[in-house]
């Protein structure tokens, strides 16, 4: 809106924000003062214009970082829950491996009393010897030597070694 009053022409210019801004433009002025206050509107128009993009700029880019907020805080709850699980399952392993150690400890103890007896058991055979009588090593008081001793078979068996399959344990 300009109006006129005496020589000299007053314009006025809305902004943006509501404001308008007033400057006297003397009508008497040169080409350049002209020139000079467009430019300096296109500038000041031009500085609005790159205010409301680096405005939408920024807006744009904290509505970004509020997705990625989000998005990092689901990946981290669900890395969380993973590593809950994977918590729980080593505990379960760790205290299966400790039964499991406990397991080969008793059975090692086992396989040694075996491994004792079948020694025993050959060093009496090697004393004694197949068809032979049990009397004469034991003094006459084991029946049950006698059987074994006397059996035929009990020879070729008594150096066989007892195996153990994993049918046998309970657990």
């Amino acid at each position: 809106m300009a109006s006129t009053s005496g020589g000299t022409t007053t314009g006025t210019t809305s902004s943006g924000g509501g404001g308008s801004l007033s400057y006297p433009i003397q009508s008497s002025g040169s080409d350049e003062d002209l020139k000079r206050l467009m430019d300096q509107r296109k500038r000041m128009v031009s500085n609005r214009e790159s205010a409301r993009r680096s405005r939408m700029r920024k807006r744009k880019h904290l509505d970004e970082l509020v997705t990625q907020l989000s998005q990092l805080r689901e990946e981290n709850n669900r890395i969380i829950g993973n590593i809950s699980i994977t918590m729980q399952h080593y505990t379960s392993v760790e205290a299966e491996n400790s039964v499991l150690k406990a397991r080969v400890a008793e059975l090692g103890h086992r396989l040694e009393s075996l491994d004792q007896m079948i020694g025993f058991m050959n060093q009496t055979i090697d004393n004694i010897g197949c068809g032979f009588a049990a009397e004469e090593v034991y003094g006459g008081g084991g029946e049950f030597v006698d059987e074994f001793m006397s059996n035929s078979l009990s020879c070729l068996y008594a150096n066989q070694p007892i195996l153990a399959s994993s049918d046998m344990i309970q657990y």
